[in-house]
């Protein structure tokens, strides 16, 4: 009786030791957890602000191929605001018009022969932060999407070829002047400046119409971190033009997207044409650009700056 009453007490005091060291090591639990919960609180506080990387899903850009009537600026909105609700309901986050769409490029001495530039500046120009521009913003903001077109900027007593990204919350995310011309847009001032617009979607640049033909203008884009590149025209078309998007794409490492009243190109950093307009009339193309790391810039560090010195001259004499 004397061993079992032992062995009895023994095991109650085993049982109560257990019951004891599992409330201390439940205890030792809750608070490694609960400083953990604290120092990520703080962390979260205290952490410097960083740089909103690119999805990696891309975005869905809508290329808005649509002829707009000249002089006609109402119109012209209204049909902006029509196609631009239906590429938002399609999904797109990124909605792109044509060159000079709000005025219906007047500004071109081959389409609008006889201009004056009183009349032009007058009736077909529009300042950014005027009534109309204003409607355009507010578009953006209402559809909560990335919104540009093309338009006759009126600013400090000039008028520019301007190309204009409003942000979903209605700001200027991007501003952008035709920096190059075939001397036939007489009333136009030249733009001097190519800037660059960073986004959620990734960094951002523009060329209007002929300033994709001169392939420096794409390369200091890329150089100064651009991957998708904007490109509104009214101009040319075609299968060499086609060929031409594809190379400035390629040889760049970046995102193209084409928009014409008559054709509409959206292609990646391989030069793969992603989609494309089909047929005549006014259409949207959509497609789902991404910044592939892999041929981002792809191109650019086999480059010798040091050798392209001449290219900064204001003339090269040729062989």
């Amino acid at each position: 009786m004397f061993v079992e009453e032992r062995a009895a007490r023994s095991g109650r005091l085993v049982g109560a030791d257990l019951v004891v060291g599992f409330a201390i090591i439940r205890c030792m639990l809750f608070k490694r957890v609960a400083l953990a919960m604290i120092l990520t609180v703080l962390t979260i506080e205290h952490a410097p602000a960083q740089a909103i990387p690119a999805k990696d899903d891309g975005f869905v850009v809508a290329a808005l191929s649509l002829t707009p009537s000249a002089w006609d600026k109402e119109s012209n909105f209204q049909k902006l605001a029509s196609y631009a609700r239906q590429a938002a309901a399609r999904g797109a986050q990124v909605i792109v018009a044509p060159e000079g769409y709000l005025e219906g490029y007047v500004g071109n001495e081959h389409r609008t022969p006889g201009l004056t530039r009183e009349k032009y500046a007058r009736e077909a120009a529009e300042p950014l932060d005027g009534e109309m521009l204003r409607r355009v913003s507010a578009l953006a903001d209402e559809l909560d999407v990335y919104l540009m077109l093309g338009f006759a900027e009126k600013r400090a007593g000039q008028v520019f070829n301007t190309a204009v990204m409003f942000a979903p919350d209605g700001s200027v995310a991007l501003h952008y002047a035709k920096s190059h011309t075939m001397n036939d847009e007489p009333f136009n001032t030249k733009g001097d400046a190519f800037p660059v617009a960073r986004t959620p979607f990734g960094t951002w640049g523009t060329l209007i119409c002929f300033d994709r033909q001169v392939p420096e203008a794409a390369r200091i884009l890329a150089v100064k971190g651009a991957d998708t590149l904007f490109v509104p025209a009214w101009g040319g078309y075609g299968e060499m033009n086609d060929q031409m998007m594809r190379v400035r794409a390629y040889e760049n490492g970046v995102n193209v997207a084409f928009v014409h009243p008559k054709r509409a190109l959206l292609i990646d950093a391989s030069g793969t044409i992603l989609a494309r307009s089909q047929g005549d009339g006014d259409q949207i193309v959509m497609g789902r650009m991404r910044v592939d790391p892999k041929r981002k810039h792809s191109m650019l560090k086999y480059r010798r700056p040091a050798l392209y010195r001449e290219l900064t001259q204001d003339a090269v004499t040729a062989p």
